[in-house]
């Protein structure tokens, strides 16, 4: 009568084995003490797993210099604006004074060709710099920003600026400054070595571009402090009489590495960047290092730039639906401010860098706040035409302006090449069409403007073309002095169409 006994012993004991061994494998820290057989927890991948790349090392140099570039967008833009002002023959505290709008020669990021640009930098590791703004009159204003390394506005300027339209004198101030600060400026810390600033001189109601360029030189100065008591004769450089090229779009190969070994030696080294230092030593920058990187990392580098690249581009074509202008329509706003409706990105727990990198991909110098509900200007995409699809080359397409835009100073649409978000060369000379333009263009009968863009000019209609040389067409809407209606959306615009 025992063995029965004995037998279900031995069957319950070899159930509760396997019972173990399964327990084991679904929740091993629970049974591995009373299971030898489990072994360690952990320790190694799964058994079969196997490594996804043949060369580690490689990849690592990759990834880390693709997040690099990611990162430094901002700061990559602003030396390579140096970089042009170095090309036309400024230096630190000249002034580069376009005398006439931009035409395809001023390479740069979605710029306009309706008003000249201003713009300058100064190197502050040695001292401080003196930027003086003329007052806001009937000849002109200025709108525009001065900017540190990472691009992150430290001084708004002219009537939205801290001088209100006042004029006056601003005080650059590089990161640590503790010597005794003079009166009657107004003070900027600005957390970096390098500062850089990009105005517009608005002409005044009774003036016109060339009373807005002397405004220019008879007003603006840049020089360092200790020659405040008697300042220097101020250098001008203009480059529009000769039409000369302008380059500050970034290169993508090896030397935007060699711009960020640059930077990263040039500038301190921020908290919240730490982590990325040592990123980056992995690729062969280092503070007070040569850059010097062996031929992987050159080749791991030359990789990850261009896949950087195509990464803000092909992300920048698909815009988030809270960008977009108005229901029903494909336009969306250009302008990304983080949730402080700012432009640093940088939050208490973490650094944006990657939104950060898709703002600044394709717009430079922004305010230091913004009002997504009440813009002063608006500045607003196509992404899609009438029927969904992308604006593609080769392709002519229309849009009609209304008589009345809700501008209190004017609109404008400006074409630009979506590869480099710059102007499109063109025998025409035509970065855009703008409210300037209506006397030149054809009008409908309602007074209404339709403009087109594409490789060829519909018959009789050049005067209302945008050439677009065969290339990927990029379109920005500015309305400068936004309006009610924008606001309140009671101003529509219709979508671009398809012509052929």
């Amino acid at each position: 009568m025992k063995k029965p006994l004995v037998l279900l012993s031995a069957f319950l004991l070899i159930n509760f084995a396997n019972v173990a061994e399964i327990a084991a494998a679904e929740d091993p820290l629970a049974l591995s003490a009373i299971n030898p057989k489990v072994g360690p927890v952990g320790g190694q991948p799964a058994e079969g797993s196997k490594q996804s790349v043949k060369d580690l090392d490689y990849q690592v140099k990759y990834q880390r210099a693709f997040e690099s570039v990611i990162w430094a967008t901002p700061a990559l833009d602003i030396y390579n604006f140096i970089k042009a002002n170095n090309a036309v023959g400024a230096q630190s505290n000249d002034i580069v004074a376009f005398s006439k709008p931009g035409t395809q020669v001023l390479e740069a990021l979605t710029a306009n060709n309706q008003v000249p640009y201003t713009t300058g930098y100064s190197d502050l590791s040695a001292e401080p710099a003196v930027l003086v703004v003329p007052a806001a009159s009937d000849v002109a204003s200025f709108f525009g920003q001065v900017v540190g390394t990472w691009q992150t506005t430290v001084a708004d300027v002219g009537p939205p600026g801290l001088d209100k339209g006042k004029g006056g004198k601003y005080l650059l101030l590089p990161p640590g400054y503790k010597k005794p600060v003079p009166k009657g400026y107004y003070v900027i810390h600005t957390g970096s070595n390098i500062v850089y600033f990009a105005f517009r001189a608005l002409p005044g109601p009774k003036s016109d571009l060339a009373k807005a360029a002397q405004y220019v030189r008879d007003g603006v100065k840049l020089y360092p402090l200790s020659q405040a008591a008697n300042p220097p004769e101020q250098k001008f450089i203009d480059p529009s009489p000769q039409q000369m090229r302008f380059p500050t779009l970034p290169a993508y190969n090896l030397s935007t590495f060699e711009t960020l070994h640059k930077i990263i030696n040039s500038e301190p080294v921020l908290p919240r960047d730490k982590v990325m230092m040592d990123m980056l030593a992995s690729i062969g920058i280092e503070k007070g290092k040569p850059f010097n990187p062996d031929a992987k990392s050159k080749q791991a580098m030359e990789a990850a730039v261009v896949d950087a690249y195509q990464y803000m581009l092909q992300t920048n074509a698909q815009p988030q639906a809270k960008y977009k202008v108005w229901e029903g329509k494909n336009y969306y706003t250009i302008i990304w401010p983080d949730s402080n409706s700012e432009f640093n990105f940088d939050y208490p727990g973490r650094l944006g860098y990657t939104e950060r990198a898709l703002t600044y991909f394709q717009v430079t110098f922004f305010p230091k706040k913004w009002d997504s509900a009440r813009p002063i200007n608006a500045y607003i995409t196509p992404k899609f035409d009438k029927a969904g699809n992308p604006l593609l080359a080769g392709k002519t397409y229309k849009v009609t302006i209304p008589k009345s835009v809700p501008a209190r100073n004017f609109w404008a649409v400006n074409m630009y090449d979506d590869a480099t978000g710059a102007f499109i060369y063109n025998p025409l000379v035509r970065a855009g069409l703008s409210s300037f333009d209506r006397k030149t263009m054809k009008l409908n009968s309602d007074d209404s403007v339709t403009i087109y863009i594409g490789p060829k000019a519909p018959d009789g209609l050049e005067s209302n073309w945008i050439p677009t040389e065969g290339k990927k067409p990029f379109v920005l809407i500015r309305i400068y002095g936004a309006e009610e209606a924008y606001y309140n959306r009671s101003f529509v615009l219709d979508d671009f169409e398809l012509v052929e």
